[in-house]
């Protein structure tokens, strides 16, 4: 199994992926990159940002990437919209 299969693989099983769980989970270092290659096959993956606050209590944000239809479905993106 290549490393997008295992991506496509935990998002369907979890609901989305970060680039941190990525690397703790599945050993893959450049999701970012192997989010684009699978876009590019036709996947349709959104990217949700979501704000936060880190160790030290500052402001920060990450990117959590799933299929557009579940993104939809939780009301995070709108059917026509491609990322948030």
């Amino acid at each position: 199994m290549n490393q997008r299969e295992k991506i496509l693989q935990f998002i369907d099983e979890h609901g989305s992926i970060t680039a941190l769980t990525a690397m703790r989970s599945l050993g893959i270092m450049r999701l970012a990159s192997r989010i684009n290659e699978i876009r590019e096959s036709g996947v349709d993956i959104v990217s949700v940002y979501v704000s936060t606050t880190n160790r030290y209590n500052e402001p920060t944000r990450y990117v959590r990437y799933m299929r557009k239809e579940r993104a939809v479905k939780e009301g995070l993106v709108k059917d026509g919209e491609q990322d948030t």
